[in-house]
């Protein structure tokens, strides 16, 4: 599942893809995608194609948080979650920082 969901975001070029294991550091999930979007028009694209993959490939409806305008937007898969942000926002947060335990298993550009 989680190759499909990134396969997804790079189909619609999100930016600074990473994928992080967390398997032994977090009980509340296996995996974090983390990734940018540079409009909101494209945070958007980004959340739409990831909920269209996973319901068609995996037959899974996750829990959504967050807006476009909002720049964060968190994609609850269970044993993976997608963060998709904004730059500003993504560079506020830190989030490969906060978890910079886990296992860095891709980061794309």
């Amino acid at each position: 599942m989680v190759h499909g969901l990134i396969n997804s975001l790079e189909e619609k070029k999100a930016e600074d893809v990473v994928l992080l294991d967390l398997k032994d550091i977090a009980i509340f999930t296996d995996y974090f995608i983390i990734c940018s979007g540079t409009s909101n028009r494209m945070l958007n694209s980004l959340v739409r194609s990831v909920r269209e993959t996973a319901k068609k490939k995996f037959n899974i409806i996750g829990k959504k948080e967050g807006e476009p305008q909002d720049g964060w937007i968190t994609l609850d898969y269970g044993d993976v979650v997608v963060h998709i942000f904004s730059p500003k926002n993504r560079a506020y947060y830190q989030l490969e920082k906060l978890w910079e335990k886990g296992r860095l298993l891709l980061k794309l550009k």
